[in-house]
C-alpha cells in the first residue's frame, strides 16, 4: 500500500481493525516528510520522535480505538499546541511555546490523531501567499517557483505531497479555499460556528473559521466529523454534532438548479483560469443539474469585508504596533492602522452592508441550491511576489484585492468549498468554488463529492513526489 497517498478514511479503518499498525503508518509519513519537505517547506516544526513514540504506545493499547487513531496531523502554526512551538509566522512569537492546547487540538487528540508537527503560514495568517521571516516561503508542489497559496499554504502543500493524510486550516478571506485551489486538494470553509474556536480574542467574530484540507471530499468530511460540534467556550458554535458528516455523501442531483458565474459580477479573471472552469460546466449537467448563468448582487462586499477585517486586526494586534512595529510586515501594519482609523459610523455601515449581503445571497439560494464560480481569479504566481497587483490587465488596490472571489462569500457566512477542477496549459492547478445555502455544509460536500467522482482531477499528483 502507498500509505502516504492512501485514503485517510481507509487508513483509519485498517488501523482500527489492526490490519495496519500505527507505527508503520507513522514511519511511512515521516519518511515522506523527510524526502519531500525540504523541497516545499510545508512543515516548519517536525516531531518525528515524539509522533513515533505515541504511535508505538497506541499499538500496545488494547480495546477499541477512536476514529482518527494513529493518523498524523500537523497543525497550522496559528493554532496553540501545548509544549510545541507556535510562532504564528511572526518574529515576535518565534520562541513562543503555549501552555495549553487550542480547542481544535484537544478535540483531534481525543479523536486519536497524533501530532507530527506544525504547518507554515504567513505572518499572523495575513495574506494568501505563505511566507514569513521565521521559516521562509512554502512552495507549490506542482511548480516550485510558484506560491502554494495561503494562509493555510503549508497545510495544502503537505497534503498534496502525501506528507499528511489531511490537515486543519483556517479561512478569513480565502485561506482554506486558496491553498486547496493552488495545491489541487480540497479546502472547505464551513459555516461559521461549525468548528468552534477557542481561545479567541473576539469570541463573537464570525468571519474567521476553521476547516479541513484533504485530497478528497470524503476525507475532508471525515476530518470535519472530528472537528465539528458545539463547545460552550465558543458561543457561536452550532449545536449539531460532528457525526452528521460521517454519513455517506452519495446523492442524486437530478433537476437541482445551480447558478454559474464566471466572475462573481465583473471581477477580473485570467483567461486560462476561466477556460479550465468553462470546460467543467458540462460535468454538472451530466450529473443532472440544471445549470443557469446567474450571480447575486455583491454590491458593498469589499467595503464590508475590508472594514470588518481591519477592525479584527486592530482588536488583536494594535498593541504590537507600540512594542514590536519593526518586526511586523508592512501589510499587517497597514491592516492594523486601517482598523485604528475607523469610527463607529463606518463600522456600523459595514455591519449593515454585511446583513444586506447575507439576505441577498440567502434569497438567491432559494431560487438555486448552489452557486458555482472561480476560487481564485488567477493561477499560482511566483512565490517571490508578495501579492498580485494586477489581474487580466486590471490594477489592484491593496494586498486583499486579489482575494475577492473568495471574500465575497466570506462576508455572507455561507459555506464554500474548493475542489480540484483542472490544470492550466502550464500544469498549474485550478479549482472550482461551490457555495451552498447557509448551514448546508453537508449539501456542499455532497455536490463536491459528485463532481470530484466525475472528474477525478484530484488523482494527478505533483511530479516531485514520484
Amino acid at each position: 500500500m502507498d500509505i502516504p497517498y492512501a485514503s485517510a478514511r481507509k487508513l483509519a479503518a485498517l488501523l482500527r481493525a489492526r490490519k495496519l499498525s500505527a507505527t508503520e503508518v507513522m514511519r511511512a509519513f515521516i519518511a515522506q516528510v523527510e524526502r519531500v519537505n525540504p523541497k516545499v517547506n510545508a512543515l516548519v516544526t517536525f516531531l518525528p520522535e515524539q509522533a513515533l513514540k505515541q504511535a508505538k504506545a497506541l499499538d500496545r493499547k488494547k480495546g477499541p480505538k477512536p476514529p482518527l487513531a494513529g493518523l498524523p496531523i500537523a497543525y497550522k502554526d496559528l493554532v496553540a499546541t501545548k509544549g510545541v512551538r507556535t510562532t504564528m509566522g511572526s518574529l515576535v512569537y518565534k520562541d513562543n511555546v503555549p501552555p495549553e492546547d487550542a480547542l481544535l487540538v484537544e478535540r483531534l487528540k481525543a479523536a486519536g490523531a497524533i501530532t507530527l508537527g506544525k504547518t507554515n503560514t504567513p505572518e499572523f495568517g495575513a495574506g494568501s501567499n505563505t511566507f514569513n521571516k521565521v521559516f521562509g516561503a512554502t512552495r507549490n508542489p506542482y511548480d516550485l517557483s510558484k506560491t502554494a497559496g495561503g494562509s493555510s499554504g503549508g497545510a495544502g502543500a503537505a497534503v498534496a505531497c502525501g506528507m499528511l493524510p489531511f490537515a486543519d486550516g483556517s479561512d478569513l478571506a480565502a485561506s482554506l479555499r486558496n491553498p486547496g485551489n493552488y495545491c489541487n486538494v480540497v479546502g472547505f470553509r464551513p459555516t461559521p460556528g461549525r468548528v468552534p474556536t477557542w481561545p479567541a480574542a473576539n469570541a463573537w467574530d464570525s468571519q474567521p473559521v476553521i476547516g479541513p484540507l484533504a485530497r478528497t471530499v470524503e476525507d475532508a468530511a471525515f476530518l470535519l466529523a472530528a472537528m465539528a460540534g458545539p463547545d460552550r467556550r465558543a458561543p457561536l458554535s452550532i449545536a449539531e454534532p460532528g457525526s452528521i458528516f460521517s454519513k455517506p455523501l452519495q446523492r442524486s442531483f437530478k433537476k437541482v438548479r445551480i447558478a454559474w458565474t464566471r466572475d462573481f459580477g465583473g471581477l477580473p479573471v485570467e483567461p486560462q483560469v476561466a477556460a479550465v472552469l468553462e470546460q467543467q460546466r458540462k460535468v454538472f449537467e451530466s450529473l443532472g443539474c440544471i445549470v443557469e448563468e446567474d450571480c447575486p448582487d455583491f454590491t458593498g462586499a469589499t467595503e464590508a469585508f475590508e472594514t470588518l477585517r481591519a477592525v479584527s486586526f486592530a482588536l488583536r494586534y494594535a498593541p504590537l504596533l507600540k512594542t514590536h512595529r519593526s518586526q511586523l510586515k508592512d501589510t499587517v501594519i497597514w491592516n492594523i492602522e486601517q482598523g485604528l482609523a475607523l469610527d463607529g459610523a463606518r463600522i456600523g455601515r459595514a455591519e449593515i452592508l454585511r446583513t444586506e449581503l447575507y439576505q441577498r445571497l440567502r434569497r438567491f439560494l432559494e431560487k438555486y441550491e448552489f452557486l458555482l464560480g472561480p476560487v481564485n481569479q488567477l493561477a499560482p504566481f511566483p512565490v517571490e511576489t508578495e501579492y498580485p497587483t494586477e489581474i487580466a490587465g486590471v490594477k489592484l488596490h491593496n494586498y486583499l484585492d486579489w482575494m475577492k472571489s473568495c471574500y465575497y462569500i466570506t462576508i455572507t457566512s455561507h459555506p464554500a468549498i474548493s475542489v480540484p477542477a483542472g490544470f492550466t496549459p502550464g500544469g498549474l492547478p485550478v479549482g472550482i468554488q461551490i457555495v451552498g445555502r447557509y448551514r448546508d455544509d453537508f449539501g456542499v460536500l455532497q455536490l463536491a463529492h459528485a463532481f470530484e467522482g466525475a472528474t477525478e482531477v484530484w488523482k494527478r499528483r505533483p511530479a516531485l513526489t514520484a
